[in-house]
């Protein structure tokens, strides 16, 4: 495929996902209720969002949200529609553009897929059940593998490439704070020790494991998350955030264009490498908010989907990028002079802020965390994928996922360090291109199962009056 029509994809998918979701939340089947009317939820609404946000952003969020708007704002990654640098308002709009809404679109639509076809109609949790109004039957024989497979190798090669950087910033942070080798031995005694802790909790379930960490988590973000606002000042706390509503208002849909760009080389790097991210990440993130989901109507589920996690992001970038630019505006420590290593920017940032060694610890536990949590609900999904929907697989097949993953991001970090994640990257982008084709078709075929279980819904109505 020319890359020019992939573009042309990326973009138009990504804005067709967040129509769709849009009108299911509006529309009469926003009241099915995951698993049925008598369906209770699993999680409260705490744990819940815990959970969501954890699982869809976690080690991306703590590596490109001073980074990113940084990199744009000085023009070292290139800057959104040829803005130029020294545009606070450019860098952050295109900023919360590829961490706001149509990422949580992505998965909003995988997520809805797998719990509405597992919970209301008795399929196996697995990428294939959602296509059986299409397919039918089908869907179990050669053409379901197939789309199984291309989910499990797309959640590998997105899973792989968040772990690779999670590894660097936790390495680099240390070598910050600690004055020692931030190299590959580092990185992959972190892997080792990361995947270690991730085996007992991938053991201990979703109930014991998972939901614990994803707390735990929450609870450490929200403290550095408040120390950086406050140290970083109240009043310029909330002009930041104006600057990232404005600029995410300004520049949504103009980015969202994918017809007569000329800022070919921002988003061919940036916007296309983010979207086939999401769209490989999203059989991992939507099978596990699917699993955590159950006793949800479509429309609560869709608005927390959609809304929850902008919100906690808008904030988490207007705090930590906003203070970033700051920095270099008034010519303040390393960042002035540009990015010169993505893994170390949060930690420059917070060289300039006060007790810079408690909150650099901090943040390196923080990353961990998000590094254990991100691989133990991947290696979950996976097994569910690939034992045909069970929930219940055997544990040495957990087992087995959880270390593959740590395997293979230690063996890409061991063949070119950053190098192997750049071809990382350009490995999800080919692996997100063949999805995002599912994900199209996952939409329609999402359509037909709710239309037919409204139009059931409306017949047993007229049958108990």
């Amino acid at each position: 495929m020319r890359r020019t029509s992939r573009v042309w994809l990326f973009l138009s998918a990504g804005n067709i996902f967040v129509l769709f979701c849009l009108l299911l939340i509006v529309l009469p089947v926003g009241k099915i209720r995951i698993g049925g009317d008598d369906a209770s939820p699993d999680f409260s609404y705490i744990s819940w969002f815990a959970m969501l946000f954890a699982a869809g952003m976690g080690i991306g969020l703590m590596f490109w949200a001073v980074a990113e708007p940084v990199g744009y704002f000085t023009d070292w990654f290139g800057t959104p529609l040829n803005a130029g640098g020294g545009d606070a308002r450019a860098a952050m709009g295109a900023t919360m553009y590829h961490w706001g809404v149509h990422p949580w679109a992505i998965y909003g639509v995988v997520g809805l897929a797998l719990a509405f076809f597992t919970y209301n109609k008795g399929l196996p949790l697995t990428v294939r059940s959602t296509f059986y109004p299409l397919l039918g039957d089908r869907v179990w024989g050669p053409v379901g593998d197939v789309i199984d497979t291309v989910a499990v190798l797309a959640t590998l090669f997105g899973l792989t490439t968040s772990l690779g950087l999670g590894a660097q910033q936790a390495a680099g942070g240390m070598a910050f704070l600690f004055g020692i080798s931030g190299g590959l031995l580092t990185q992959i005694i972190i892997i080792a020790a990361v995947t270690a802790v991730a085996l007992v909790s991938v053991l201990r379930g979703i109930e014991g494991g998972v939901r614990v960490l994803s707390n735990l988590n929450m609870i450490f973000a929200a403290i550095l998350l408040l120390f950086v606002i406050i140290a970083g000042g109240l009043v310029a706390f909330f002009a930041n955030l104006g600057t990232t509503v404005a600029g995410y208002a300004q520049y949504m849909l103009p980015l969202s264009n994918p017809v007569g760009r000329e800022d070919t080389v921002f988003y061919h790097e940036w916007t296309i490498f983010f979207w086939a991210w999401w769209i490989s990440w999203s059989p991992f993130v939507g099978m596990f908010i699917a699993r955590v989901s159950r006793g949800r109507t479509v429309r609560e589920f869709l608005t927390a989907v959609l809304i929850v996690p902008v919100v906690v992001t808008t904030i988490w970038m207007t705090a930590f990028g906003g203070n970033g630019l700051n920095q270099v505006k008034d010519q303040v420590g390393a960042l002035a002079d540009g990015i010169s290593d993505s893994s170390l920017a949060l930690f420059q940032m917070l060289e300039n802020l006060p007790f810079t060694n408690i909150t650099s610890f901090l943040a390196i536990v923080l990353v961990l965390v998000f590094f254990i949590t991100s691989s133990d609900s991947g290696s979950l999904v996976i097994d569910s994928i690939t034992s045909g929907g069970k929930t219940d697989a055997p544990t040495s097949q957990r087992v087995f996922w959880v270390i593959i993953e740590g395997v293979l991001a230690a063996v890409l970090l061991a063949l070119g360090g950053e190098a192997a994640l750049n071809a990382l990257q350009a490995g999800a982008v080919s692996t997100g291109l063949p999805f995002t084709i599912v994900l199209l078709l996952i939409c329609a075929s999402l359509w037909l199962g709710l239309s037919h279980e409204r139009k059931l819904m409306l017949l047993q109505g007229e049958h108990k009056s």
